[in-house]
Order: structure tokens, then sequence, then C-alpha cells
């Protein structure tokens, strides 16, 4: 019963096409979303810092990195269907 319970997870785990490089990007993209809510909570209302630089931190971090992070196949993965 158990040896048929671990079969079936890892088949489910083998066909996902995430890499390990997948989820080391979806990681600096958490990090970069983190970092910019930080930024604009440790400047002042009007600042540099929280006005312009934060946003761009956090636009970044949403609409380049983690959508790279979906969207990025290694060439070890391009042999699966």
């Amino acid at each position: 019963m158990l040896m048929q319970r671990s079969k079936k997870y890892t088949k489910l785990f083998d066909s996902w096409d995430f890499s390990s490089v997948n989820y080391m990007l979806f990681g600096l993209g958490v990090f970069t979303i983190l970092l910019g809510y930080y930024l604009m909570w440790t400047g002042d209302t009007t600042s540099f810092q929280a006005v312009k630089l934060s946003p761009v931190v956090l636009v970044f971090g949403y609409c380049v990195i983690i959508p790279i992070s979906i969207m990025y196949k290694s060439g070890n993965n391009s042999d699966k269907i």
C-alpha cells in the first residue's frame, strides 16, 4: 500500500517541468519583491526611495523575474512532452 502511494507521487512530480533553476529564479523574484516592499516601508512618504526606487524594484520582480522563472526551460527538459 505504501509502495503504491510513493509511485503515484513520483509520477506526478516526474511530469513537472520545473527544474532547480526555475525554483532559484522564483526565489530571486520573491526576494526582489520583498526588497521592494522593505524599501517602501523604510523610506519617508515623499522620499526618492519610497516613491521612485521601490516601485521600480517591485515591477522588476513581479513583471520580469517571476515570469522568467515560470517560462524558463533548460536544455535538459526540452525532450519531455
